[in-house]
């Protein structure tokens, strides 16, 4: 069974978001810790909420495992990833696990 690790950056409470660092620096830390485990990742970058709407959201990043085992894996090898969030985001990001149905 595939599994996702939905990682979602709210833009409440007028959080900030470094896109630079997180597309270079963040992303490389994710790839050097968990990525042994990891089978696709995908980032979005929050640009709207539907028309004349701000995005809910700086950016989601979608990161798809082959097996449960797998991601769990990847989470305890993940704790260099979750320090380096203060980094690039001022606020409490979301977390989604869920098995991928489509």
């Amino acid at each position: 069974m595939t599994v996702s690790l939905q990682v979602l950056y709210p833009t409440d409470n007028e959080t900030t978001f470094d896109h630079a660092y997180y597309g270079s620096k963040h992303m490389e830390i994710v790839g050097e810790h968990m990525g042994p485990h990891i089978k696709s990742t995908t980032i979005v970058k929050g640009l709207a909420g539907g028309p004349d709407t701000p995005p809910g959201f700086h950016a989601i990043a979608t990161i798809t495992f082959e097996t449960q085992d797998a991601l769990n894996a990847a989470l305890a090898a993940g704790g260099p990833a979750m320090a380096d969030i203060p980094n690039f985001y001022s606020g409490q990001p979301q977390v989604l696990i869920g098995e991928v149905t489509g």
